[in-house]
């Protein structure tokens, strides 16, 4: 009955895309704007054609808008060239019949001859202050990712550099860092965590928040980190949304693997649009089938309005969050071994987030500011019964957390006689709570946690960035500067112990032939689980131990060779070098090989003493068009260790040495799609008992 029932779901599903393909074979429209990137001016009489077909173009008007009719539907990359502008390529974006896509396009002024102009597509783009280290993935890439899911910590694991835990959650580590140490944006609001279920103090969790019908492109820096960016050291994920419809109200109706959701876009008003989403996952129903020991249920949505108020100020209110709920299934009748085994361990879990941001922008004639207000909410419930009876005496965990940020950031951008600057400020004002009542099993003895603990800080920061290309443009050069401080403690206040400086260099000595290189130090403040853990009689304990920043130095070298357009084959060597990493005193293990389980995680006593020191090398190749096949292919080999609590180098949890991923996907007639990924991945060390 159970192969039967999964097999009509499969037809139903199977049909249910046909329908949806055969729906999109009438013809689509484009329509656009050009503008000047850093200004937001208008860009009349460019040449649009749409890639691969030259004969299929039109021209941008006086005031920089373009239509462009009878487009087949599927995938398409437009091409935009005019006189004073570096001609650009287009990320992927979807055309179907139903409703006409609003595609506004922004581009750079070129520094150099029109005649040595090259070609930027998306794929290849280069930024001054991160010539390397950086992947681009569009909505294609996102949505034919296979085994994916339309989940995006699950899409970039494509990516070299980036390795998983266990195929049921999503932490990302990146060239061997812990899976807390990334930093996620979504229109430049900061989102702490982009999972369901995640774990509190790290970065992972179960399934993904973010709807991918909402996404344009997703950008994964692993190093290079722009001084707008801080409290990172493995990588920055910067996503970026379509806007609404601009010309009238449609929907999408969406069936996954694991959830049903809804989509809503279009004009709220002549200058505004809206984009809406809700999801409701079904896993309770397909796991209680299964007779699996958890039931859990997920909800999010997310939304994004934009007005543009005049031709030079623009605003956008973006948010997210989400519902998640995960019980125990104690009504299995005679459970076996397995069954009875995480019963026995698994809480009951309750938890809910939210992020919501407004985004003003201005447009000045020699660049642009950016103003950001935010705030977001984490509340984390977890329960636990011995026997999963509910009676006083047996319980073993009772938890409820909460983490509040609310956050101001400013950024603004001028070019000044070829010299691009950027800078800006943050200010940011964070509180902590936890109720904690937990059994805990150390050196053969059981423990009691009972406490409570409140935390408020301020965390501010200041950024400078200065970047210009020489010899026409072939040598790009970066220098950046940061500072970041916070209220906790003496140790941690005066920016100037954080200052985090960086610099980049990009050579294009031939042809298409690129040589990369960066170097900068970073800083990230420790878990909220770890400065606001206190005892039994209230103290905060890792203040009076000295808890400070984790630091982390990077070096990078890389050669690039971009062999035509949307295509590259790269190579990069890596060094990190970690200082003042939080070393556990419950087990002497540093907390960068921790993070990967659910519930909370770094809520223990710890000394800021590890070091740590991951390095190796990644061997790219990327092609859009190989013959019509989209491929990445890439190795990477890494070696990641942390000291114990006796200062030697041991191997840490994320020391997989080998990854190697193999992502292929094709697009058929009537926009059928056939996709494969195969991806290893070098087993985490193992440990002689007693050691």
């Amino acid at each position: 009955m159970k192969h039967l029932c999964t097999a009509l779901f499969l037809f139903l599903f199977l049909m249910l895309q046909l329908t949806v393909n055969k729906a999109l074979a009438q013809s689509g429209e484009v329509r656009g704007r050009l503008y000047d990137h850093k200004n937001n001016q208008a860009i009349p009489y460019a040449n649009i054609i749409i890639d691969g077909q030259p004969t299929h173009g039109t021209t941008s008007d006086s005031a920089g808008n373009f239509i462009l009719r009878k487009i087949d539907p599927g995938y398409v990359r437009l091409v935009v060239s005019v006189l004073g502008y570096e001609k650009k390529v287009t990320a992927d974006f979807l055309v179907t019949k139903s409703h006409t896509v609003f595609f506004d396009i922004a581009l750079d002024e070129s520094a150099v001859n029109l005649q040595t102009v090259e070609v930027r597509p998306s794929l290849n783009e280069k930024k001054e202050e991160s010539p390397l280290s950086v992947q681009s993935l569009s909505i294609q890439e996102i949505e034919k990712s296979p085994g994916a899911n339309r989940d995006i910590s699950k899409v970039i694991q494509s990516l070299p550099g980036v390795a998983q835990t266990v195929s049921f959650r999503n932490d990302i580590v990146v060239r061997g860092g812990g899976p807390g140490e990334n930093r996620f944006y979504l229109d430049g609001v900061e989102i702490p965590n982009i999972n369901h279920f995640a774990t509190q103090g790290s970065s992972g969790g179960s399934a993904g928040i973010i709807n991918v019908d909402f996404i344009r492109q997703i950008d994964l820096y692993s190093s290079s980190f722009q001084a707008r960016r801080g409290n990172t050291l493995s990588s920055v994920l910067e996503m970026t949304q379509i806007d609404g419809s601009k010309d009238k109200w449609g929907g999408r109706f969406t069936i996954g693997s694991s959830d049903v959701g809804l989509t809503l876009n279009g004009p709220v008003s002549k200058n505004s649009t809206l984009i809406f989403s809700v999801r409701r996952s079904y896993l309770q129903f397909l796991f209680s089938a299964l007779k699996l020991p958890f039931l859990p249920t997920y909800n999010d949505y997310q939304l994004k309005y934009k007005w543009n108020i005049t031709p030079k100020d623009q605003l956008s209110l973006i948010s997210i969050g989400s519902l998640d709920n995960s019980k125990l299934n104690t009504g299995i009748k005679n459970p076996d071994e397995s069954q009875r085994y995480i019963l026995g361990y698994l809480p009951d879990y309750y938890q809910w987030s939210y992020t919501i941001g407004l985004v003003y922008r201005h447009f000045r004639k020699k660049g642009n500011d950016t103003w950001v207000l935010s705030r977001n909410m984490l509340d984390n419930e977890e329960t636990k019964y011995s026997g999963n009876i509910e009676v006083p005496d047996s319980l073993i965990l009772k938890l409820k957390s909460q983490e509040i940020e609310n956050k101001f950031r400013y950024e603004g951008v001028t070019d000044l006689h070829n010299w691009k600057i950027s800078y800006g400020a943050g200010l940011e004002y964070a509180v902590y709570t936890n109720h904690t009542y937990q059994k805990v099993f150390l050196r053969d003895s059981v423990r009691l946690l009972d406490y409570s603990s409140f935390l408020d800080l301020w965390k501010y920061s200041a950024f400078g960035q200065v970047g210009r290309g020489l010899f026409d443009e072939k040598l790009q050069l970066s220098l950046g500067l940061r500072f970041d401080g916070n209220t906790y403690s003496g140790l941690m206040s005066n920016p100037l112990s954080q200052a985090s400086p960086r610099f980049s260099a990009s050579y294009r000595f031939a042809k298409a032939w690129y040589l990369n290189f960066n170097t900068g130090r970073y800083y990230q403040l420790p878990a909220y689980t770890t400065l606001g853990f206190r005892d039994n009689k209230g103290t905060l304990v890792n203040d009076s131990l000295g808890i400070r920043y984790i630091s982390c130095d990077h070096i990078v070298l890389g050669l690039e060779y971009q062999y035509r357009a949307n295509a590259k084959v790269s190579l990069e060597g890596f060094y990190k070098y970690y200082r003042h990493y939080p070393m556990s005193l419950y087990d002497s293990v540093s907390l960068a090989s921790k993070g990967s389980d659910f519930g909370i995680s770094g809520d223990e006593p710890v000394l800021s003493v590890s070091k740590g020191r991951a390095y190796g090398f990644e061997v790219l190749f990327r092609d859009i068009k190989l013959f019509g096949f989209n491929v990445i292919l890439s190795y990477t080999f890494v070696r990641s260790e942390f000291t114990n609590f006796y200062g030697t180098y041991i191997p840490s949890s994320w020391d997989n040495r080998n990854l190697l991923n193999f992502t292929v996907s094709r697009t058929f007639k009537y926009n059928w799609q056939v996709g494969l990924k195969y991806r290893y991945a070098g087993g985490g060390p193992v440990y002689p008992m007693g050691l």
